[in-house]
């Protein structure tokens, strides 16, 4: 018995580790943006809390398809009662304790009720398929946010690399001027404003990495992963060449979201859904028929039946005298015994049945209805002008997104060309510098606006891509680099 448990506890210890081991290795893995999305959307707590949403809406459709079916309820109660009191099965007054038993089966079913329970049942059927779509919006909207996130940390990648390979060259030049500065060919000025020139780097190299750093740090959050250690992406080519805004317009690009977007499906729904709600909300004004019906039966310690019947014991004198002075006699009985009935015979004499149906017409409710159906148009236009915000709000994302990526093309081109001038600028200003034709001021003023084109084309680079990213989005496209 002991190997036994050391065998089982040594199997789960093991099949722990492994599982351990299994999430670690995953994690160590470089990470695709399919990747991040799909771990997202199956983790993320806000999508899961949507999906239990769903849930709810579901059991609610349910449930106003099951009032449909009739009701049935069994009823039984067990009492004693002490003192004066109405006897149900005998209609007579008890003094004694009576101990009552009754049993009964009810149901009952809405013949009509102003079709109130079949417009409710259509009201929960779209709030529930609104619902779905629902959740599909906030897988979007997950999805987007994972997107930009991956995005920034590459972006803090290819700016971190930057800031050391200017550091790697104005290093060079630190080691460089100081042998210039020991043969005496150069004063020690220069080698402080290079030396200067380097921390500024190293500082800024600091902050690129501190920055990526953040990046990822939001990515994982974003996934609820436990920390960011070793956890690392894949590094798509992204490289943009001689390429061109999307052919689409922005009015193909607004009609195809129009057409596709959950957020638009949920809007719609909901405007069913409040009309229905407005339809059953007109049903507390119709009559309502009902049929009912009951089968009882019930048990009286009261109760009781004839035991032994009297005999007759002849005639006795009654106390009565006749007017010649005769004694008058009466037939005597003896005295009747009486019983408890039982229970089966109780039970059995005590069936009652009943049936019937009910009309109920409204006449007045102080108002209720006519609030009830105020408030269902007002939800009903405050849909449909949510569609409205939902489709002018669409439009301007569009418009929005479509401008900034071409006007990020546009950058990226000219800040492209700009950096090509400036490295060109650079090199010549760097073999003027080791020449002695420049000072470090003008050195150091190159070199700056080399390292603030690189940042510009960096930051119009990752504009483009991730403004791209979104109008492919709305056009129903999957994320991915």
């Amino acid at each position: 018995m002991k190997n036994l448990y050391l065998i089982i506890t040594s199997f789960f210890l093991l099949n722990n580790v492994s599982i351990k081991a299994q999430d670690a290795a995953k994690t160590s893995q470089p990470w695709t943006l399919e990747t991040c999305i799909d771990y997202a959307l199956k983790n993320n707590i806000q999508i899961k809390q949507s999906e239990l949403s769903t849930e709810l809406s579901q059991i609610n459709l349910k449930q106003s398809q099951f009032s449909l079916l009739p009701s049935l309820n069994a009823n039984a109660s067990h009492s004693y009662n002490y003192g004066r009191t109405i006897d149900r099965f005998t209609n007579q007054f008890a003094t004694q304790q009576v101990l009552s038993q009754n049993l009964s089966l009810s149901t009952d079913v809405t013949l009509f009720g102003g079709l109130q329970t079949i417009n409710t049942i259509k009201e929960n059927t779209y709030n529930y398929l609104a619902s779905k779509y629902d959740v599909e919006k906030m897988k979007n909207d997950i999805s987007l946010n994972i997107a930009s996130a991956y995005l920034q940390i590459l972006y803090s990648m290819d700016a971190a690399e930057n800031a050391r390979n200017q550091m790697g060259i104005t290093n060079a030049q630190v080691e460089r001027t100081k042998k210039l500065v020991d043969a005496g060919a150069a004063a020690k000025g220069t080698l402080l404003d290079i030396q200067a020139q380097l921390a500024s780097e190293e500082l800024n190299v600091t902050n690129t990495q501190n920055q990526l750093d953040l990046s990822y740090l939001s990515l994982a959050q974003f996934l609820n992963l436990p920390s960011a250690t070793d956890f690392s992406i894949v590094k798509p080519d992204l490289s943009l060449g001689n390429e061109t805004l999307l052919t689409a317009t922005v009015s193909q690009i607004y009609n195809t979201a129009v057409s596709n977007l959950p957020e638009m499906k949920s809007a719609d729904y909901k405007v069913k859904s409040a009309e229905k709600a407005v339809d059953v909300a007109w049903g507390g004004l119709s009559p309502r028929l009902v049929f009912s019906a009951s089968y009882g039966t019930g048990y009286s310690s009261a109760s009781q039946q004839l035991a032994t019947q009297p005999t007759f014991q002849g005639y006795q004198p009654n106390g009565s005298i006749t007017s010649a002075g005769d004694t008058v006699l009466s037939p005597a009985f003896s005295s009747p015994s009486y019983e408890k009935i039982p229970f089966s015979k109780q039970y059995n004499d005590n069936v009652n049945k009943s049936f019937g149906f009910y009309l109920t017409v409204p006449i007045f409710n102080r108002f209720q209805t006519k609030t009830s159906i105020d408030r269902a148009r007002i939800q009903k236009i405050n849909a449909e002008l949510n569609v409205e915000s939902t489709k002018l709000q669409i439009e301007k994302n569009i418009q929005q997104a479509y401008a900034d990526a071409n006007a990020g093309l546009k950058k990226y081109n000219a800040t492209f060309k700009t950096v090509d001038a400036m490295q060109e600028s650079f090199k010549y200003t760097e073999q003027k510098f080791n020449v002695g034709m420049v000072n470090t001021n003008d050195y150091n003023d190159s070199k700056n606006k080399l390292i603030k084109a690189q940042s510009d084309l960096l930051q119009s680079k990752y504009e483009y891509v991730f403004k791209t990213k979104v109008l492919d989005f709305y056009q129903g496209k999957p994320l991915k680099f």
